[in-house]
């Protein structure tokens, strides 16, 4: 954890890395959920990370029903990891998080809860299920903010619910929640609806981060600012990447939105 809650940014310009990129969600621990499955494949993962230009990535191994693991464990594998992540020389700092599922949270003991974080903090990353009709997801988050929770939503885009109803989603933003969109989904890796609501939650406003959610090196690669960048977002890669990700770590204020261009839909990427 940072002493003092000191900034992300700055510790990561203390290990070298002038203009770190931080994801905020990725699968990198080996044997607890759909992530890798040996160390050696979280190696192959960091490498990767590494080599896009993430300079810092926080563990969210899933909390669910299906994958019950503990933020004791989740802390401990962290741990391990970097330390083959040192003796190795890869230049990529690890932090224990959480990826919680909604339908999991209520069940989670508050003193556990407060051990899922992202980054020892008071973010908490949740994932609506993918279902098409989604309830009771205000009130969790609301109970949350009592406990002086703050929440940032897991790859939204990809939920049935918003894509019926994206007033939902607007109503949780103007209550202080934040969205984290995967990067894959601007590429079109989760097909083409999902590729274009990405694009119109930008436009609306209703993007705050942008993360790998990365599993592996291949399939579900950890990169992030090669697909802002191709999808004409690249004038927001720094704000969606560095500065949003280093205030929730380090506990600061979440820095306004820079006024920039996007491109217009005729010049945006599209994926062969």
């Amino acid at each position: 954890m940072l002493a003092g809650r000191r900034s992300v940014g700055l510790l990561a310009k203390s290990l070298g890395f002038e203009h770190p990129v931080i994801d905020l969600h990725c699968h990198v621990l080996p044997g607890i959920d759909d992530g890798p499955a040996t160390i050696e494949d979280s190696l192959a993962l960091a490498r990767a990370a590494a080599s896009a230009g993430t300079r810092m990535l926080v563990a969210t191994s899933h909390v669910s029903w299906e994958y019950p693991n503990s933020g004791e464990t989740i802390a401990r594998l962290a741990d391990e990891l970097t330390v083959r992540l040192r003796a190795e020389g890869v230049a990529l700092a690890v932090r224990p998080g959480a990826e919680l599922a909604m339908t999991r949270v209520a069940d989670i003991a508050a003193g556990e809860l407060s051990r899922l974080t992202l980054g020892g903090g008071r973010w908490l990353l949740v994932e609506p299920p993918f279902v098409a009709v989604l309830t009771g997801l205000d009130t969790l988050i609301a109970d949350l903010r009592s406990r002086g929770y703050h929440v940032l939503l897991a790859h939204p885009e990809r939920c049935p619910a918003f894509h019926r109803d994206r007033s939902m989603l607007e109503r949780l933003v103007a209550s202080g929640v934040l969205c984290s969109l995967t990067a894959g989904s601007f590429a079109g890796r989760f097909g083409r609806p999902v590729r274009r609501f990405s694009l119109e939650l930008v436009r609306g406003g209703l993007v705050h981060n942008v993360a790998s959610d990365a599993h592996d090196d291949i399939r579900r690669p950890p990169t992030i600012a090669g697909e802002l960048q191709q999808a004409g977002l690249g004038a927001l890669t720094a704000w969606l990447t560095q500065d949003v990700p280093d205030a929730i770590l380090g506990g600061g204020e979440i820095p306004p939105r820079p006024h920039a261009e996007i491109a217009s839909r005729r010049r945006l990427w599209r994926p062969r």
